[in-house]
């Protein structure tokens, strides 16, 4: 394995947003917002899919409303299956653009287009072909976490719950792989598969923040806890996981293993449904930071943050934000991603807890 720096014209950097601050609602008020969100849900044909990253009172209301809390690959899975005319993503945007390659003749909504990804942002479609181009003798896999356009470039899209079962078949058939966009991701794939990659330059802004002496300080304090991390992290972070894997599995952990304290170095929107499915259970987030460093995200993605109540009301009323793909793109990225679902299905893999 070799990690293979981005090209120069893609090393701008990257602006991260500041967390945006909404207005707090009194309970009254909280309670009417959501009322007329549920109405105009009922009056769009609409079903509200949200993310576990995203603010416990929007996940709560798509459990309320028939929708459904999941990772980006189930999202898309629920719409398809859903009778619903109009699908409204709260996430980020290469979840809204998944859904709406999977289900193009919905129409798909999101609160705020602007909400992207750093590892969608780090990968721009046309500096990724070129790296492909590069590269022909490689399988080109890239994780759910970027553009429809890079997706239609790749040969496999993956999540982090199925990555390392593709990366093994692929491996077995003696292919080499180029892998985007998270080299931390790529790092641990490569690592348990033993695979030949070739890595893009890439890294969550949020997982890169967790930081390896500051959670050996947390351990030593909570002896017992076990130490659940998203492969996202860096790998000296990664090493000293009890338990490894994607957000679906990190909170089947949560409620499957005994112990009763968990450190937790992933976005801290998944605290909600950890402690939804298991009260009883006392959960740490791990650090960030540590003397003399600065927190940029506090474990919690800032473009997540731009999903709240309030928009997602707006947008109801609106039509705005609306999700739109060029239809030859949508057509080539539907390839790859398909190919992972029939994979998941020859193979017996299940789909994720509703609820990566």
């Amino acid at each position: 394995m070799s990690s293979i720096p981005a090209p120069e014209q893609v090393r701008r950097p990257l602006q991260v947003p500041p967390h945006p601050h909404w207005p707090t609602l009194s309970d009254d008020a909280k309670a009417a917002l959501k009322e007329r969100i549920k109405s105009l849900l009922v009056q769009e044909h609409a079903v509200l899919v949200a993310h576990y990253y995203t603010d416990a009172d929007l996940q709560s209301l798509a459990e309320e409303t028939g929708g459904c809390v999941a990772d980006s690959l189930e999202m898309a899975r629920f719409g398809a299956a859903s009778d619903a005319r109009t699908l409204v993503v709260c996430g980020v945007r290469f979840m809204g653009e998944t859904a709406k390659i999977l289900n193009p003749e919905k129409r798909v909504l999101m609160p705020d287009l602007a909400a992207t990804c750093s590892l969608d942002e780090g990968c721009p479609a046309d500096a990724f072909s070129a790296f492909c181009d590069a590269h022909p003798e490689h399988t080109v896999v890239v994780y759910a976490n970027t553009s429809a356009a890079v997706k239609a470039r790749a040969d496999w899209v993956v999540t982090s719950s199925i990555a390392l079962p593709i990366v093994k078949h692929l491996t077995a058939l003696g292919q080499k792989v180029l892998w985007a966009p998270d080299k931390h991701l790529g790092h641990y794939v490569e690592r348990m598969t033993g695979a030949d990659m070739l890595l893009w330059d890439g890294a969550c802004v949020v997982h890169e923040e967790f930081k390896s002496f500051a959670l050996e300080r947390v351990r030593k304090l909570r002896p017992d806890a076990a130490v659940l991390v998203h492969p996202e992290a860096p790998d000296e972070v990664v090493a000293q996981a009890n338990v490894v894997g994607s957000t679906t599995q990190l909170i089947r952990a949560v409620t499957e293993l005994p112990n009763q304290e968990f450190i937790v170095a992933t976005d801290a929107g998944i605290f909600w449904k950890m402690h939804q499915l298991a009260p009883d259970k006392t959960l740490i987030a791990a650090p960030t930071a540590g003397e003399g460093a600065t927190c940029e995200t506090c474990a919690h993605c800032p473009w997540m943050a731009m999903n709240a109540l309030q928009n997602l009301e707006q947008v109801l009323l609106t039509g705005a934000q609306e999700v739109r793909i060029d239809e030859a793109v949508r057509q080539r990225a539907v390839v790859p991603i398909q190919r992972m679902l029939d994979f998941a299905r020859t193979q017996g893999i299940s789909a994720p807890v509703r609820s990566d």
